[in-house]
């Protein structure tokens, strides 16, 4: 049974979304509140699986309480429930699970959850553990700043991402892009179970690695797609045998 957390505004909308999630048995909503301060106090003691957040609140934004509950250990999944769809580059940015445009129907809802039993699933079968189980997801997107632009990449198009002279670099086939991001923050961004920190300065895209050379003093280097070389230093070496199996 997943636990899930509600924040809206308007009553209706906390009991019409309460009633479509109690309608398929697959969650137990354990609080609501009607604004971010209460909300931010509530959900780091409750510790949700989900939180249904609507993103123009009376007194404060939504997209605000997002940011602030990436930062728990666990962080819950954000699934935004808004009657405004200009917000969706924003909640990409966020790293929300899904965005609901209202009125929301019981079809909508049950996508919602398929979609996160499959998540759920492939975080399982997988042998690594991670934090939260939304990090699962194959094929998103993530929202990156270049210069004065907002640029959308699927994490299919990323090679990997290097550090580079202060700045994180991120590496496709076909461009080169620096962002204002640190690797760090771009780690915590990336779809866990795809990417792995081979280097403290390099992150690889796993689906993307085509070959492993030993190197000097039990470091390694990964042959990419493109045919370029990434170092693995001896720091990561165990943990990238142990996730490709060598």
């Amino acid at each position: 049974m997943l636990k899930a957390y509600i924040v809206d505004d308007e009553p209706l909308a906390r009991d019409e979304l309460k009633y479509l999630l109690n309608r398929n048995k697959q969650v137990d909503i354990i609080g609501e509140s009607d604004n971010v301060e209460d909300a931010f106090a509530n959900i780091p003691l409750l510790k949700p699986d989900l939180v249904f957040l609507d993103i123009e609140l009376a007194e404060d934004n939504g997209l605000s309480l997002a940011n602030q509950l990436q930062t728990l250990d666990p962080a819950p999944a954000i699934i935004f429930a808004t009657a405004y769809d200009e917000y969706a580059l924003q909640a990409f940015e966020s790293n929300a699970l899904d965005y609901l445009l209202k009125p929301i129907d019981e079809d909508r809802i049950e996508k919602l959850l398929n979609k996160i039993n499959t998540i759920k699933k492939i975080g399982t079968e997988n042998e690594r553990t991670y934090p939260t189980f939304y990090k699962y997801e194959r094929n998103g997107k993530i929202a990156v700043h270049v210069e004065e632009r907002i640029i959308l990449l699927t994490y299919d198009d990323i090679l990997y991402l290097e550090y580079v002279n202060g700045k994180c670099m991120i590496k496709t086939m076909e461009h080169e892009y620096k962002v204002s991001e640190a690797l760090v923050v771009m780690e915590k961004k990336l779809n866990a179970l795809q990417f792995l920190r081979i280097h403290r300065s390099f992150i690889v895209n796993l689906d993307h690695v085509i070959e492993i050379e030993p190197w000097f003093n039990a470091t390694h280097n990964l042959t990419m797609k493109d045919g370029s070389k990434v170092p693995v230093s001896r720091t990561y070496v165990k943990q990238l045998k142990q996730v490709l199996n060598f």
